[in-house]
């Protein structure tokens, strides 16, 4: 191992750090690809860790609580996209537990609801617009029952209007 590669891994890992926080896999996955060999990427991870650059409980939590609370996604984007960064099951449970004590997908999907309802001429809450919603939220995460409930009581509140 050169210590020209440990210290350019290094930089490389700092400089993507710098940008947005990375899960341990997305970052290895990224030295890889730029041709570091993995005796270096090793090392550079564990100065990291040692740091406390990385840290993929931390990282969790706070992706998790960007998709549900800024973004409005459902539990399963969350899911999927915290798994795509290689982020272990049982610290998935842990991140989407704590975004969830800020706002839950009810309420997300209910803010949802009304933005879109809210675009909409009082009484244009046909079929058609509110199978435009059940897909939009559908795409988001959600599930289908939750939406389903969420989308009945908005017609609801309409018609109580």
């Amino acid at each position: 191992m050169k210590v020209l590669d440990l210290a350019a891994a290094k930089q490389k890992a700092y400089r993507l750090l710098s940008m947005r926080p990375h899960s341990e896999k997305e970052l290895e996955k990224k030295l890889r690809e730029k041709g570091f060999p993995a005796v270096v990427i090793k090392e550079a991870l564990e100065k990291l860790h040692d740091l406390k650059y990385l840290n993929d409980a931390s990282f969790a939590t706070g992706w998790a609580r960007n998709l549900a609370v800024n973004k409005l996604r459902g539990n399963r984007k969350i899911i999927a996209s915290l798994k795509e960064k290689g982020v272990a099951s049982q610290l998935i449970d842990g991140a989407i537990a704590a975004a969830r004590q800020e706002i839950s997908e009810e309420e997300a999907i209910a803010v949802l609801v009304r933005k879109k309802a809210a675009k909409k001429k009082p009484t244009a809450f046909d079929i058609k617009e509110k199978q435009r919603i059940f897909q939009s939220l559908m795409l988001r995460g959600f599930p289908p029952g939750l939406i389903l409930n969420k989308l009945g009581e908005a017609v609801e509140e309409e018609i109580d209007a």
